[in-house]
């Protein structure tokens, strides 16, 4: 698919950002940077509940909890009598704020050279550079980050006010460090700089190490090469005379802090011969780790114990999907002829899918302590995941562990994150329920002492049958249509349904680019004109859609218009003909 088909989205994504991402730190200054979060529910940390406590918050500090406390003066007073809060959550590995893509060239291409520059030679497939073969340890997340970017904002929502952030890429794209979610600048955002050298076996793209194999061989290169560099200059500073002034080599250099064992590798681990995999690397070459993106990791649970391997695993999970019983059909429907292979397979399926649900109370059960990590899961999944995972073993204590003291301890961060104490940082998350609990909702973050308020979500409006004006349409509407949306000259196609019961218009609309359908909300037909809405979530926001669509016998032209995004053109034509019967 040309990259221009994304256009439509891009916008809607836009659009997003401009209504409900709020600036980083606005322009202006509260009236008062203290704070009195008065009677609410305080987990101090998992296992730890004060019940009608107060916190007070000053310049970006947590001053005091506790009950009866006096307020000052100057505070601003949050009535939380039916509210809870907790220290805020800590996002184990991370690219939020990364951008999706870097200004690198792609492997085997040469970008067009930039003013004053040479244009880029093209990939030598045996023998590329670094920056073709996805080697770049020496990129700081410090470099690339942008505060600007709506990531942060999802993540905020979530509850999370502080994330271990990696740079993108394939082998070797840089290392992290730890951002608070909130600044105009990566160094107002930055609370400790190059925690990790972040490592992947994802090979390069058309040139060398292409294959995990390749990865494997190449980080074994790298780090021997950064053993024998490190030696060199260490002679070298030690007495120059007679030796050539060794090469500054900023990839190897990057090694440095490994090789000394202060900085660990953060590799991601997807699946179980991933781990078994860089397993192999770090006991062959002796590198201080973190597993990071753990899936499967129920089959060596023992052995990340007895190794004492710290580990990040997974928020991402598979849909979940209600698999009819054997012989099992619906209402008007004849029964199914049973497939015993097919029934082995969604078995299979259905049993590894409760292994993945159950994964965290697994490692909890064993005494493992981890965290999370969300570079490989979707941020608008999350809370439902965490629930799907607690439903399946988890308390909602350990879950909180794995969001709270784990990453704080993790990375080294005790004294100032992870409960709510005097003396730590200000970084809360108040919500109106028990967070875990169905329906609950973030209303406050707290960022250093920075507060972000969000309303609850407003309900939809159901969707639901509704009649033309006079009761009686003029032509009846109901069957599959094919729709094309022209986003900027591409077509964004799908299939709209429309159900006509005798005037009464209810139906759903599904795309061929995104899963899911999505229900028409408060449907209206007059004479040939429908108008309908629907709501869809773009990365954790939801948005309303407005269509206008005008009828004429088997097709249909109109517009799609999204408020503060624009209005697109869209047409289509009736499944089987004018009258669906052909």
């Amino acid at each position: 698919m040309k990259m221009r088909s994304w256009i439509f989205f891009f916008l809607l994504n836009l659009g997003a950002a401009g209504l409900w991402a709020q600036p980083a730190n606005p322009g202006y200054k509260p009236v008062t940077q203290t704070y009195a979060l008065k009677n609410a529910t305080v987990v101090v940390k998992p296992g730890q509940t004060l019940q009608m406590a107060t916190v007070i918050i000053r310049d970006g500090l947590i001053q005091a909890v506790g009950t009866n406390l006096p307020i000052p003066g100057d505070a601003k007073v949050i009535a939380a009598d039916s509210m809870f809060v907790y220290a805020g959550f800590i996002d184990g590995l991370s690219y939020a704020g990364i951008p999706q893509s870097r200004p690198t060239a792609a492997a085997g291409q040469a970008g067009p050279p930039q003013p004053g520059q040479q244009a880029q030679r093209q990939a030598n497939a045996a023998n590329p550079t670094n920056e073709q073969a996805g080697i770049q340890p020496e990129i700081k997340a410090r470099n690339v980050i942008s505060p600007q970017e709506k990531s942060l904002e999802d993540l905020r929502k979530l509850g999370f006010t502080a994330a271990h952030v990696v740079p993108q890429g394939r082998m070797l794209p840089g290392s992290g460090a730890l951002f608070l979610l909130t600044g105009n600048t990566a160094d107002e955002m930055l609370i400790r700089d190059h925690t990790s050298l972040f490592a992947t076996l994802n090979g390069a793209r058309g040139v060398y190490p292409s294959t995990v194999i390749g990865v494997m061989s190449k980080f074994r290169e790298l780090y021997k090469q950064a053993e024998q560099a490190k030696m060199q200059e260490a002679m070298f500073a030690a007495n120059p005379a007679g030796m050539a002034k060794p090469a500054n080599n900023k990839s190897l250099q990057a090694f440095y802090p490994v090789l000394d064992k202060k900085l660990p590798v953060y590799f991601a681990v997807d699946d179980i011969r991933s781990f078994h995999r860089v397993l192999t690397l770090q006991q062959e070459l002796g590198f201080p780790i973190v597993m990071a993106g753990l899936k499967q990791g129920w089959y060596v649970a023992d052995m990340i114990k007895s190794k004492n391997i710290p580990v990040l695993l997974s928020v991402d999970l598979p849909k979940a999907k209600e698999t009819p019983k054997p012989g099992e059909k619906k209402e008007g429907e004849a029964a199914p002829k049973v497939d015993p292979e097919k029934e082995q397979l969604e078995a299979r399926a259905a049993e590894e899918m409760k292994k993945l649900e159950s994964q965290a109370a697994v490692f909890a059960g064993k005494g493992i302590a981890f965290g999370f990590a969300t570079y490989n899961g979707k941020p608008a999944e999350l809370r439902d995941n965490l629930r799907r995972m607690i439903k399946n073993g988890l308390t909602e204590d350990q879950a909180l562990s794995a969001l709270t003291t784990t990453p704080a301890a993790m990375m080294g961060m005790t004294q100032a994150l992870g409960t709510v104490e005097k003396g730590k940082m200000a970084n809360l998350v108040v919500s109106d329920k028990p967070y875990f609990a169905e329906k609950s909702n973030v209303r406050m973050v707290f960022v250093q002492g920075n507060l972000f308020e969000y309303e609850a979500p407003k309900a939809a409006p159901a969707a639901g049958p509704a009649r033309t004006a006079g009761g009686t349409p003029a032509a009846s509407v109901g069957g599959k249509w094919d729709y094309a949306i022209d986003a900027q000259g591409d077509a964004y196609t799908g299939v709209l349904t429309i159900s006509d019961n005798a005037g009464a218009i209810s139906g759903s609309w599904s795309s061929n680019q995104i899963p899911g359908n999505n229900a028409m909300i408060n449907p209206v037909l007059k004479g040939n004109q429908l108008t309908f809405s629907s709501q869809i979530n773009m990365q954790g926001q939801d948005m309303t859609l407005e269509f206008d669509l005008q009828i004429q016998g088997g097709s249909f032209t109109g517009k799609i218009s999204i408020p503060q995004v624009g209005t697109f053109d869209i047409k289509g034509s009736r499944q089987g003909g004018p009258n669906g019967l052909e």
